[in-house]
């Protein structure tokens, strides 16, 4: 491998885990970065939709079944996702809280918020360290509650993968969802 070149990064081993409990239909990747989410998702299948405010960004997570949108989501721009369209939204290492009621608004009946952001208590191994982007203890799981989404994971705690970090990550669904799909054994991991 050349220098100028690197393998993709993969899918947390959160957003691996939970994939597959997502039904037929769209994803959204939200705020997405380099795609590795969109990827995985286009990779088991789904339509997704890639979307980031750096176009170059988005110029490394387009791909086969991946369309991306370059769109500010914190500017005051109004919320571009019509109500119920998405079979599962994915969020990783991204907070801007007022997103989250569209977000839930935006999930299809039966649909999966798979979500896993840093922390309080990530200052000490490093950036972000800005209280404005880390979540307070049991946070995620006061913003499924009060958008009427049901839980079905949350863990909260430090991860030593990729790099050590203090995250919190729910997984939560929309009303309609089979709670069959959700296997919660690790044998569903890919």
């Amino acid at each position: 491998m050349h220098a100028a070149e690197h393998k993709p990064a993969e899918a947390s081993a959160w957003v691996r885990r939970w994939a597959l409990m997502v039904g037929s239909g769209e994803v959204l990747d939200l705020a997405c970065g380099s795609g590795r989410h969109a990827r995985h998702f286009a990779a088991l299948g789904h339509p997704v939709l890639a979307v980031d405010c750096d176009d170059d960004a988005l110029a490394r997570a387009a791909g086969t079944g991946i369309t991306v949108l370059q769109y500010n989501l914190e500017d005051g721009s109004p919320w571009p996702f019509e109500p119920e369209r998405f079979a599962a939204i994915v969020v990783t290492n991204y907070l801007h809280r007022p997103l989250f009621k569209k977000m839930a608004a935006s999930l299809a009946p039966g649909g999966v918020l798979i979500y896993e952001t840093f922390a309080m208590g990530n200052e000490r191994f490093g950036k972000p360290s800005n209280p404005n982007f880390l979540l307070a203890p049991g946070e995620l799981l006061a913003l499924a509650s009060a958008n009427g989404l049901q839980v079905i994971a949350f863990e909260d705690g430090v991860v030593q993968q990729p790099k050590a970090a203090m995250v919190q990550r729910i997984v939560a669904v929309e009303r309609g969802f089979d709670r069959e799909r959700a296997r919660l054994d690790s044998a569903n991991v890919l």
